[in-house]
């Protein structure tokens, strides 16, 4: 079997900013939902068995008690943030799996389910639905692989080094010191993708950088500059890390039977006339008796 994990914090944000405004009857605003339900439908219309979706139930984690730039709420919508618990419960209505994260990050949620599912002798390939770069740390082989489903673009480990310069393994490195400006951390100066790259494809992790730069592998350049920069600000650099590096432990599900969508559940309908969508109703019923 495949087991397919999906990015609904990714999905939720990309539909918003992709499809026309709607509401509902009381005036919240349902559009992305209706989008993110659509297109999981359509990967369990195309024969998806065992799945599970992810999602950022609060902004909020862990890592901004670690530092206080991290990212967070302000400035995220109101229109886009309501939908989040919508979108929760429409999926679990629809019979699919949530994980919705608190002290985590839905990232983390997609790492740990993605490592628990690969242990399973069943299992033929994990397949991980995000562009994220931060999940290129979880590739294995071509085991776990990542799937960027708007490009087409599937990622097993050859094709992160072929992306990032660096194997899966030093994606948490590479990251500390290229930096993120979309979970709000600055990297360190001069630590461009090129230089991370030559470096952690020497050395994979910070602590297998030596201190000093003569003893650094001769390909990579400004070798001088870069082990001022990063011994300056060793401390920042490993808090970076920790801050990328995914954790395993984020509660996801017991057995893998539980990602096994046998349909939608009774709840479906009346989540489906909310949405003003029928036709979600209709299109997962057929999907659902093709399995019966």
């Amino acid at each position: 079997m495949d087991v397919h994990l999906v990015d609904g914090t990714y999905e939720l944000f990309r539909h918003y900013f992709a499809v026309p405004s709607s509401t509902d009857d009381k005036g919240q605003e349902i559009a992305a939902v209706r989008g993110v339900l659509s297109s999981v439908l359509s990967m369990l219309e195309k024969g998806t068995t065992h799945i599970g979706v992810a999602t950022d139930h609060v902004v909020e984690s862990f890592r901004n008690d670690l530092y206080p730039h991290y990212k967070t709420g302000e400035g995220v919508e109101h229109e886009l943030m309501s939908q989040f618990p919508i979108l929760e419960d429409a999926l679990t209505a629809m019979g699919v799996v949530v994980w919705p994260m608190v002290e985590f990050e839905a990232d983390d949620a997609l790492a740990a389910a993605a490592v628990k599912a690969a242990k399973d002798k069943r299992v033929n390939q994990v397949i991980i639905c995000t562009p994220d770069k931060d999940l290129g740390q979880t590739v294995s082989g071509t085991r776990i692989v990542q799937l960027d489903r708007r490009r087409e673009i599937t990622r097993d480990e050859a094709g992160v080094l072929e992306k990032f310069g660096v194997l899966p393994k030093s994606i948490p490195d590479y990251l500390a010191v290229v930096g993120d400006t979309a979970d709000g951390y600055p990297g360190l100066p001069g630590w461009g993708a090129k230089a991370a790259a030559s470096v952690f494809s020497a050395y994979p992790h910070l602590e297998d950088i030596p201190k000093d730069p003569l003893t650094w592998d001769k390909s990579i350049r400004a070798a001088k500059k870069l082990a001022a920069t990063l011994f300056d600000s060793y401390d920042d650099a490993v808090l970076f890390r920790t801050l990328a590096t995914l954790r395993e432990d984020a509660p996801v599900f017991d057995t893998l039977d539980e990602l096994l969508w046998t349909g939608p559940t009774d709840k479906f309908e009346s989540i489906c006339i909310q949405l003003k969508s029928p036709g979600l109703l209709k299109r997962a019923t057929a999907a659902a008796s093709k399995r019966a």
